[in-house]
């Protein structure tokens, strides 16, 4: 049975002892190390904030630039390479989970991130999406934070400025908290629906944006 309410929730600002604070750079060298080298054990993401300032993102440039046509032709072309990470996962029995939390209105940010996630969707990675009702029990004071599980041995609370742009990372290694986590993103993904069909249903209708993102 689902249970609405999350384990411990890592606090925004301070680091509780167990936990090694790791900036942009150590962050990313870490991960891609660590996610390298697991084997037959799945990897699990939640997002929960609206709105990132992506970083080295052509399509996320050409959105904020105004230009939607370019935007989501930039994203396409990262098809082979999705469908190369797809084949990659196959290989070592380690699929990427994915759970996304969407709040209605849409931000202009989220139109663009759920045509990105629709075609990493098409391209194998297993996603689904969550409305906000079911973390509300787990968000009576703050949101809840961005975590990523790496074969169940590594959990990263991922970290953001107040503007939405990647900060570095929090670091977790004890089976224990990573255990209770893992649960919890499982349970939200199993009540989510497929990206593809929330987005067939409550976007592929829409006009394209015709602002930019800021």
């Amino acid at each position: 049975m689902f249970d609405p309410h999350a384990p411990f929730v890592v606090p925004a600002q301070g680091v509780p002892p167990q936990g090694e604070k790791l900036v942009r750079e150590a962050y990313r060298r870490d991960f891609r190390q660590r996610d390298a080298q697991i084997r037959d054990h799945d990897s699990w993401k939640f997002e929960r904030r609206q709105h990132f300032e992506e970083q080295g993102s052509p399509s996320r440039d050409a959105f904020r630039r105004g230009d939607w046509d370019e935007a989501l032709r930039l994203l396409d072309e990262r098809r082979d390479d999705l469908l190369a990470l797809a084949r990659e996962d196959e290989r070592r029995g380690s699929f990427f989970h994915r759970v996304r939390v969407v709040e209605t209105p849409l931000t202009p940010y989220m139109r663009w991130e759920l045509h990105s996630l629709r075609l990493r969707a098409e391209c194998g990675e297993r996603i689904r999406v969550i409305g906000v009702e079911k973390v509300a029990a787990s968000e009576r004071t703050d949101p809840l934070p961005e975590v990523v599980i790496l074969g169940g041995r590594t959990l990263y609370h991922v970290l953001y400025t107040a503007t939405g742009v990647p900060d570095g990372a929090v670091r977790y290694t004890d089976p224990s908290f990573i255990e209770s986590w893992e649960k919890y993103i499982k349970d939200l993904y199993e009540v989510g629906e497929d990206v593809i069909s929330y987005f067939d249903r409550e976007l592929a209708h829409l006009h394209s944006p015709r602002t930019k993102m800021e």
